[in-house]
């Protein structure tokens, strides 16, 4: 027992020695381990570094090949974003959700863009390119996000950005809208009749007109003139409830007079004055308003289809008032070439609208009294009757 006592101290001393000489061994595997990760990383970011100066060293040996000399007060963002991750890894999803269009349509925009936006460099600059100068103002048509933004995005300055947006416009509503914005032809008239009629049951009516709002700042004189129905400042595309006097000057609706005054009749919004040719509702709820409502309610549905491919329509525009209506244009001319060229619409996009800061005024009903009541033709009302009469005599045919 008393040798026992003695060996257990020498026993507690030989484990502890041996515990302590394992956890040195793991300390200097760690250490090392350590070591060889610093000195990988070291390695790494050198030749990260190398590749770096090697890339600058090249484009600066293009920049003075070209003979390009920039004014010493300039200094431009350097990014490759445009070149080396949208031209080269966007998938046609990115393309559809950034710029609302296929890449097949970008560039078919660009060649049709390239007469009236194609620049040469000079002595003191190098040209933006042509397809970085579209995607410019089509990213700012699709998000309305500020130009400070973009501006960081596409690394250019906050004024090229500007520019872009209102270039691009004025060349889209310049060579585009001959083709994608034109009035409609006899044939194409005739065939919209047999929609309304075969869709609706509302014969002789080739189309409907509906009221858009794009909200705007607070413009610096006749702050009045802008104010709509539900109290924020807008521009308005087509003339609308309390605008009813400027439907009679519009151009849209006078190129459409003359094709159709003999044979159809438009259908318009309770705030369009009544005409021969152009009916609207009841301003008192009445059972033949329903025909009425469901045949125009296709006008309010393109409209949506509308503001949801090109945010600048739904959310506020805080550019110029005097570019405002080219960009309205503009998107309703990009809207049809997406149409033409069946570019998919993605239903979220309606989700975003719905959820805007800016809804549109609620009068699209159809229903609310007009302002003007005296602008209202007689004949026009007589029109009217005819057809709520040929209503009420189909709907007894059906019924028996």
């Amino acid at each position: 027992m008393a040798d026992e006592d003695k060996l257990q101290p020498l026993m507690f001393l030989m484990t502890y020695m041996l515990m302590k000489r394992r956890r040195d061994i793991n300390n200097a595997d760690t250490q090392r381990l350590n070591e060889v990760k610093r000195r990988i990383r070291h390695r790494q970011y050198f030749f990260q570094r190398q590749r770096r100066m090697l890339m600058m060293l090249t484009a600066r040996d293009v920049r003075c090949s070209c003979d390009i000399r920039t004014r010493p007060w300039t200094s431009t963002e350097c990014t490759d974003w445009w070149e080396q991750v949208v031209m080269t890894e966007f998938q046609p999803s990115d393309w559809l959700e950034k710029f609302r269009m296929s890449r097949e349509t970008f560039f078919f925009l660009c060649g049709k863009l390239k007469p009236r936006l194609a620049r040469q460099d000079t002595h003191f600059r190098r040209a933006l390119p042509l397809e970085k100068r579209v995607a410019v103002a089509l990213w700012r048509l699709a998000s309305n996000i500020e130009y400070r933004t973009i501006s960081g995005l596409f690394g250019v300055g906050s004024s090229t950005v500007c520019k872009c947006v209102r270039d691009v416009c004025h060349a889209i509503v310049a060579l585009l809208r001959p083709v994608y914005l034109c009035s409609p032809s006899v044939q194409e008239v005739e065939d919209s009749a047999r929609h309304f009629l075969s869709r609706w049951g509302f014969p002789h009516c080739v189309g409907a007109v509906a009221t858009l709002h794009t909200a705007i700042l607070t413009p610096s004189a006749n702050v009045a003139n802008y104010a709509n129905p539900d109290g924020w400042l807008s521009v308005v595309s087509q003339p609308g409830l309390l605008f009813a006097s400027i439907a009679e000057h519009s151009q849209l609706l006078l190129e459409t007079k003359h094709i159709v005054l003999s044979r159809y009749v438009l259908l318009g919004e309770s705030g369009y004055p009544l005409q021969p040719w152009l009916m609207k509702a009841y301003s008192k709820k009445k059972e033949e308003d329903d025909r009425f409502v469901r045949a125009w309610r296709g006008a309010a549905t393109a409209l949506l289809r509308l503001r949801a491919r090109w945010q600048c329509l739904s959310k506020r525009n805080d550019c110029s008032l005097d570019v405002v209506p080219t960009m309205i244009l503009a998107c309703c001319i990009l809207h049809n070439v997406c149409e033409a060229h069946g570019d998919l619409f993605r239903g979220e996009w309606h989700g975003e609208v719905t959820k805007g800061e800016n809804p549109q005024p609620g009068h699209t009903a159809a229903r609310a009294p007009s302002p003007s009541g005296s602008s209202d033709h007689l004949q026009g009302e007589e029109v009217r009757k005819l057809f709520c009469h040929y209503f009420q005599q189909s709907q007894l045919q059906q019924q028996d």
